[in-house]
């Protein structure tokens, strides 16, 4: 653990008159077979001091960030998180959180087998309906899941486990101290006589809900929690069998599109043509909505030709004639001034901009909704099911009890599927024609209409004087960021306790998210918003990935004005051992300063966040011989050739999930470095699908990626889902500048270049036949 370690939410000291560090305390929970909970909330915090005074002041989210938040947040209902072990042995447990593909449900099933002793195989995950009662229990973001779940989930299984021994000590008459249990089964050290979970159950269960205490075990007794672990969810996955919204099979629910603005947030003026698209073949309504003109029929492929006839006049949408140039203007003018430098020292002072970028997941936006007069079911990949039932009701007119979600599984969301606008959008198409429908976004509408990581600004200002950095200051203006899906609820309710003063939601998440690694002096990082007239999402790891990015170019250009070596110079500044040591191993396996040709260059980076460490080594080729290779009719692009990642996540559960979530991370940085962003013009994007959304495509994907997972520094998970995202983009952006001797401003360092590819139109054509409009669909 390192000296400037911060005790996590749930790490408490032993008290006299209580549980000590290890024990806590559950709940029996009256049912008819075994059904436990745990109990947690104010009493378990017990926050200790402060780290060590170091010379730059601990920035607020040093000491209480994002992660923290929404752990405090969830602590209070952490005793209606129940397991329920059932007549044939195995373990079922609804986990109150979305899996999105980052593999919660397997590590959620591991800290169930740890301690419950039972095999992996033996426990069921789902996923858990919309359930009110736990307030800001069911929130999946801020790489918070297994932070948040760790201890509850542990303790719940540690009292199945007590009461099944409690049961076969009674059942064969012997000391619970003369009992082991393994597999799945309670052995007797004494007699041998084994009796199996299945078995216990229903002696063990209990008619009251009762409290009791339970001591969970060390670190150094798991046999489960640390190790590799395939995804329990996998052979499904590789085999076609896992189900997602598109997949479920709704009585009378029928496929459903959207005819959309030609702008982001047109709406509907007037329909030429309805009564002659009703008539289409296989089409059953057609309905104008809030967000553009619905159709519903017999196959996605009619839909299609459907809305690809209606002529719809349109009104302005809420981004009207706006442009990159325009809305870089717009942050430029209202970017926070920054301090004047000291007399006699000397400063770098750099403008970075950030574009669009879009974080449409593989899966395209999708539910499935049936409205009826006095209810409501909807299935959908929701990450925050109790804000979209609360909302989706108050949008039909229905009291919330009346409204009931399915949290499906998702196919990706990084940030996307925090809001609810496919399941509110189904539900009014559903209620608008009286039908349950099965919607589905085009691939365009994604691009298009759907949530985007919003375009910013940052300038920084680093003063340096006699080798020693005396002050680093930066000011992010972003177009504003919507945290109106579950976030802004808890800041409001956690708001006593945040040290950041009187803030706005968007302001308030970024001082809980962003912070300097270094010992820089004086130290501000500050954000101001503009626009709201387009739809913003918390992409992978919100602010982060621009924020670091330009920190670490900074860093590069300090160490280069001081004459020092780029990682040297980062490790003497470091806070952390932590931090210090992901970024030796780095270097380490990395190689870091070895001898490569003109135009190619090695870039290193550091992230902070979350409880967390990442440190990433990229190596990247410019040159134009050997990358001649282009980026599909647009401009000769660089190639990532290497990447290492080195990870701390303190206590990683397990360690194959956390090596898929540092490669999913490290390929989004790549692609935000250099090739993804989206161009806007004219109140529109021009971008509409993946082929001329420049992805991390496989030519550009690094042929030598190694992931180093740290040993254990720390007795308790930190955060992973967005870690990597940010290191990577500020060591390919690092490893860029170096290998081009330029240090890189815009990104996607692409998108200044030709555009490369033909937008689709804006308003769709009227296909020559139905096979012609299902083939240019998709």
């Amino acid at each position: 653990m390192g000296a400037h370690h911060r005790p996590q939410p749930h790490e408490t000291a032993a008290r006299p008159d209580g549980p000590g560090r290890r024990t806590f305390l559950g709940y029996l929970v009256a049912a008819s077979t075994l059904t436990v909970a745990a109990r947690l909330g104010e009493d378990v915090l017990a926050p200790a001091d402060a780290a060590a005074v170091v010379p730059s002041v601990p920035g607020p989210a040093e000491i209480y960030d994002l992660n923290d938040m929404l752990t405090h947040a969830a602590l209070p209902t952490a005793n209606l998180i129940t397991i329920r072990i059932d007549p044939d042995g195995t373990a079922s447990f609804a986990l109150p959180r979305a899996e999105v593909g980052q593999g919660v449900t397997t590590s959620s099933a591991m800290l169930i087998a740890e301690e419950l002793d039972l095999p992996l195989d033996r426990i069921r995950v789902s996923l858990a309906d919309a359930r009110p009662e736990l307030v800001f229990n069911q929130l999946t973001g801020g790489s918070n899941t297994t932070i948040s779940t760790y201890t509850p989930i542990r303790v719940a299984a540690a009292v199945a486990r007590g009461r099944l021994l409690t049961a076969a000590a009674l059942e064969l008459g012997e000391a619970i101290g003369t009992l082991t249990t393994k597999a799945g089964s309670v052995t007797s050290t004494v007699s041998g006589r084994s009796l199996t979970y299945g078995e216990l159950v229903g002696k063990a269960a209990s008619l009251t809900t009762t409290q009791v205490s339970v001591t969970l075990k060390e670190p150094s007794d798991f046999k489960v929690i640390g190790t590799a672990q395939r995804r329990i969810d996998a052979l499904e996955a590789v085999t076609g069998r896992k189900r997602f919204a598109m997949d479920l099979h709704v009585p009378g629910a029928l496929p459903a599109m959207v005819c959309r603005p030609p702008t982001i947030n047109g709406t509907v003026r007037s329909v030429e043509n309805l009564d002659e698209v009703r008539a289409m073949p296989g089409i059953t309504d057609v309905v104008p909505v809030s967000t553009g003109v619905a159709v519903r029929g017999r196959t996605f492929g009619q839909c299609i030709d459907a809305v690809r006839a209606l002529r719809v006049t349109w009104n302005p949408g809420t981004a009207e004639g706006r442009s990159d140039a325009t809305v870089r203007d717009e942050l430029r003018r209202a970017e926070l001034p920054l301090p004047a430098p000291a007399p006699l020292v000397r400063s770098v002072d750099a403008r970075f901009t950030f574009h669009f970028a879009s974080n449409s997941a593989l899966e395209p936006n999708c539910a499935v909704a049936d409205v009826r007069e006095d209810s409501a079911e909807i299935w959908a990949s929701l990450k925050s099911p109790i804000t979209a039932r609360e909302q989706i009701a108050s949008q039909l007119g229905l009291p919330p009890t009346a409204v009931t979600v399915h949290v499906t599984e998702g196919g990706g969301s990084f940030g996307r599927k925090l809001f609810h606008d496919a399941a509110a959008e189904a539900a009014e198409i559903s209620k608008r024609t009286g039908k349950p429908v099965k919607l589905m976004w085009h691939r365009t509408d994604d691009f298009r209409q759907g949530r985007v990581h919003p375009m910013a600004t940052s300038r920084v200002r680093a003063c340096h004087a006699l080798g020693q950095v005396l002050g680093y200051d930066q000011r992010h203006t972003s177009v504003a960021t919507d945290f109106g899906h579950g976030v802004g609820e808890i800041i409001t309710s956690e708001a006593a306790r945040l040290p950041v003063g009187d803030l706005t939601f968007s302001e308030t998440v970024f001082t809980l998210t962003q912070q300097t690694p270094y010992d820089f002096g004086v130290v501000t990082q500050l954000l101001n918003e503009t626009d709201k007239g387009f739809n913003t999402g918390s992409m992978r790891n919100i602010y982060s990935p621009n924020v670091r990015c330009a920190q670490e170019l900074v860093v590069d250009e300090l160490a280069k004005r001081m004459g020092r070596d780029a990682y040297r110079f980062r490790r003497s500044f470091l806070k952390d051992e932590r931090a210090r040591a992901v970024l030796d191993k780095a270097a380490e396996v990395g190689g870091w300063g070895r001898s490569m040709p003109a135009g190619t260059a090695q870039g290193i980076a550091i992230h902070p966040e979350y409880h967390a460490y990442v440190a990433v080594l990229a190596e990247i080729d410019c040159r134009p011989e050997t990358t001649g290779r282009t980026i599909p009719d647009a401009c000769t692009g660089p190639r990532v050739t290497r990447v290492v990642c080195a990870v701390d996540v303190g206590l990683a559960v397990n360690p194959r999930g956390l090596e898929a979530q540092m490669t999913g991370g490290i390929m989004d940085g790549i692609a935000i470095t250099l090739s993804s962003g989206l161009h806007l013009d004219n109140g529109h994007f021009l971008e509409g699908s993946w082929d001329n959304y420049f992805y991390t495509r496989q030519w550009n994907t690094p042929p030598e990626l190694e992931i180093v997972v740290m040993p254990p520094t720390t007795g308790t998970p930190g955060g992973a889902g967005e870690l990597a995202v940010a290191g990577a983009m500020a060591a390919v952006a690092c490893a860029y500048g170096r290998a081009t001797g330029t240090m890189p401003t815009v990104f996607p360092i692409n998108h200044g270049g030709p555009l490369g590819f033909d937008p689709l139109p804006t308003t769709p054509p009227v296909p020559a036949s139905p096979t012609d409009g299902l083939s240019r669909a998709f």
